[in-house]
């Protein structure tokens, strides 16, 4: 059933920058391997050559010993070799089980054959633990769910190989279990699995090998239990790296409070949440995937709609109909959907930067001094200032899309987890950005999935559980067990 995969002093250019440096190595079959590098690594584009959505500008890729080069992705499928996309790839107004076989649709006769599909629809959500009717439209679906229903599509496929990209980004820890779970059968039934993440705990649990790519090039291959994920860092950014998270410094006894809310609810989602967060403090949320944080949040800066709460920025009541409004009123927040809500990148860097702020009498030549100031504080790595965002890796991406919320110079920030898929360099860039933020008398709220990172950067924590806010611990309780507790309703 498996596939053996030789890649051959493999080259990519996109125009005349060279992304792939004579890439070489083996994947032999029916083992599961940990593809590693920072993002710009080269890593996704390598992959979307073996899958048949890029075409390599030179070397050769050979499967089983033939060299292959395939015209789109369904060639590479009938083959055997399937993707999964770290960005979804989905139609948000067909059903679930119409983007399970879109292309590759069941026929009976000239008819579709709409009963096999919805059954097999059933079947292979069934397998990724998504209980959902195959009959729902995607854009129903939460972001958690759309990345099961991108599983379920390349299971249908009956990969020999399957390419994971960032499988895990959105998924609750029983969702995770359940994708291991998934990865373990498919190895004993045959298959080879590349595993592509920057949770380096996951690599470390679920993969056999692992592979490091830095700079477009191939630098180290090493069985995992070989190396630990210190040592899988470092190969990755190719130097030693120091601690992840800044020092902790809290804020002044005496910092006023920020922003005050009181009794917000929103229909489906929250009830009757209170909170507050101080000048200078980093406030965390956590909670499972659904317990409403995301949707909190839109609803205070008017994304949504709420049915009652109360805002105070500054100990003065506000009202926030709008995100234009809040921001006005100096408090923004950055999607966790960073092409969907944050960045549009078909655009420019420059027009990413100056949207939210754009006024008739703003000059090319002041947009252009803060998209260098922006390019420069926030280490965004381009190699053209006239690129559009799509051609910024993923970490250089979120890096704009925080420059871009932080650009009208914001009093209250709320980042919606701010390191999804962004590997561990650019992580640890983010998390001493947000430190900056707070030490400049900022208000911070992370809102995260990874507990680590809550725990590693926030002052305090709240938890959330089925829209209730459950608990708010402070430094002295912020452990993975407690947060864990509190989050599932055992404590």
């Amino acid at each position: 059933m498996s596939l053996s995969i030789q890649f051959d002093q493999v080259t990519k250019d996109f125009g005349a920058v060279r992304v792939l440096h004579g890439v070489s190595f083996e994947l032999a079959p029916g083992r599961v391997y940990g593809l590693l590098g920072e993002n710009g690594a080269g890593k996704s584009t390598l992959m979307k050559i073996l899958a048949g959505y890029e075409r390599a500008s030179g070397g050769e890729v050979r499967i089983d010993g033939t060299a292959r080069r395939f015209d789109d992705s369904r060639q590479a499928e009938a083959a055997g070799v399937v993707l999964i996309h770290q960005e979804f790839n989905l139609a948000e107004h067909l059903t679930i089980a119409q983007n399970i076989f879109l292309g590759h649709e069941c026929r009976k006769g000239w008819l579709l054959d709409d009963a096999a599909m919805r059954a097999e629809a059933a079947r292979v959500l069934q397998l990724v633990g998504l209980a959902a009717d195959p009959d729902t439209p995607v854009r129903r679906l939460i972001v958690a769910e759309k990345q099961l229903v991108e599983i379920a599509k390349a299971l249908s496929r009956r990969a020999r190989l399957l390419i994971m990209d960032e499988p895990t980004a959105t998924l609750t820890p029983g969702e995770t279990q359940r994708l291991f779970a998934l990865i373990a059968r498919l190895k004993e039934e045959g298959a080879t699995i590349v595993y592509i993440s920057h949770k380096l705990d996951e690599v470390e649990r679920v993969t056999d090998e692992v592979v490091v790519m830095r700079d477009g090039r191939f630098v180290a291959r090493a069985a995992t239990a070989e190396v630990d994920r210190r040592r899988m860092a470092n190969l990755m950014v190719g130097r030693e790296l120091s601690d992840m998270f800044p020092d902790k410094e809290p804020p002044p006894a005496d910092a006023p409070c920020a922003l005050k809310v009181s009794g917000l609810s929103v229909p489906g989602w929250a009830e009757q949440l209170d909170f507050e967060v101080r000048e200078g403090e980093i406030l965390g949320f956590a909670g499972l995937v659904g317990a409403g944080r995301t949707e909190a949040f839109e609803a205070l800066i008017g994304l949504r709609p709420r049915s009652a709460g109360q805002v105070e920025l500054g100990g003065r009541p506000v009202a926030l109909r709008n995100p234009r409004q809040a921001m006005k009123h100096g408090i923004t927040y950055l999607s966790e959907d960073r092409k969907g809500k944050g960045l549009h990148v078909d655009l420019s860097l420059r027009d990413n930067l100056t949207l939210m702020v754009l006024r008739p009498w703003l000059r090319l030549d002041q947009e252009r001094d803060a998209l260098v100031h922006a390019v420069r504080e926030f280490g965004i790595r381009t190699g053209d200032l006239a690129a559009r965002a799509r051609m910024l890796s993923g970490g250089n991406q979120q890096k704009l899309a925080l420059a871009k919320f932080l650009h009208p110079d914001p009093r209250v920030v709320v980042l919606d987890e701010p390191t999804r898929g962004v590997d561990v360099g650019a992580k640890r860039d983010i998390y001493f950005l947000i430190r900056r933020l707070a030490a400049e008398g900022r208000a911070v709220i992370v809102i995260s999935s990874e507990l680590i990172e809550l725990i590693g950067l926030c002052h305090r924590v709240a938890v959330m559980r089925a829209g209730r806010l459950q608990a708010t611990l402070g430094l002295d309780h912020l452990t993975e067990e407690e947060l864990i507790a509190h989050a599932t309703g055992t404590r």
